[in-house]
């Protein structure tokens, strides 16, 4: 059995997308019409619609995804979530803006979302996003084509929330953004967070 078959087996869905299929090397997925995951903030809007495969992961924890997709249309995204509720959860992975395909992570917290992003243009080929929950905060990487991590945002997260980890994907203009999810690793939170790999 694969890590990625061992890991997710006991993932359940919120919000299962139209088409999916888990195998021993994947996890291919094509996402529904206009799902997303995003709380207020600027846009004025609540959708709490996106496609998430979440595990149980209790205390501290370091993960990671590897996923590519074919990123075309404005805002399409997949990578990783950390989910509490609906009121507060993290994203991090690839999303589409203005013809770029950015780094991105999304910190939602007591029902209001904020967004960052880094500019990586013309992604294409398996990326990696990694997270690493440690107390109260929440430490969010990307690893670049070098092969180093480079460290995307550092948050704040209530650390005694019961929390759900695993591959997440969204299209918020359209349906059918055909996502791949290659590998999953959860383990113990690496060592030195902020300035190690």
């Amino acid at each position: 059995m694969s890590e990625m078959t061992a890991v997710l087996r006991d993932a359940e869905w919120l919000n299962a997308p139209p088409d999916w299929a888990l195998t021993d090397d994947a996890l291919s997925l094509t996402t529904g019409n206009k799902t997303d995951f995003w709380q207020d903030t600027f846009y004025g809007f609540r959708r709490d619609n996106g496609h998430f495969l979440g595990l149980d992961v209790a205390g501290d924890f370091t993960g990671f995804i590897e996923f590519q997709a074919a990123y075309e249309i404005l805002y399409d995204q997949a990578g990783l979530m950390m989910r509490a509720d609906a009121q507060n959860w993290v994203k991090a992975g690839i999303e589409y803006s203005d013809d770029v395909t950015n780094f991105s992570a999304v910190v939602t917290r007591d029902g209001r979302s904020d967004w960052s992003v880094i500019s990586v243009p013309k992604i294409i080929g398996p990326q990696h996003v990694r997270l690493t929950r440690t107390g109260g905060a929440v430490i969010v990487h990307y690893l670049g084509a070098a092969g180093a991590w480079h460290l995307m945002r550092v948050a704040d997260f209530p650390p005694d929330a019961r929390i759900k980890f695993g591959p997440m994907a969204c299209s918020p203009q359209r349906s059918g953004l055909a996502v791949h999810f290659t590998g999953i690793h959860i383990g113990p939170p690496i060592q030195n967070p902020l300035h190690a790999d």
